[in-house]
């Protein structure tokens, strides 16, 4: 019943390809899609490293795609618009 949230705490790194991560307006956005039922969720982490301190946003959403590039490719999209949107508040 309670599987997802014990899949969700359970490990830090998630199943699936791995992508390359893409510089935006001084932030790192780590695309991670997330292999679940033959699909793959939205997910990854939007990263800054500011005055020696790194501080990391994680994003998860509901989406499912059918590939990991879909999923990676909406990502990133969602993590610019995020920037976009909140900058630095983004980690408060």
């Amino acid at each position: 019943m309670f599987g997802w949230l014990t899949r969700l705490f359970s490990s830090s790194a998630p199943a699936g390809p791995r992508f390359e991560a893409v510089e935006y307006k001084g932030f790192v956005i780590h695309p991670e899609p997330g292999a679940e039922g033959g699909q793959y969720r939205l997910q990854g982490r939007i990263v800054q490293l500011k005055d020696g301190e790194r501080r990391e946003y994680r994003l998860i959403r509901a989406d499912l795609l059918p590939s990991a590039e879909q999923a990676a490719e909406l990502m990133i999209g969602k993590a610019q618009r995020l920037i976009d949107e909140n900058g630095e508040r983004l980690f408060d």
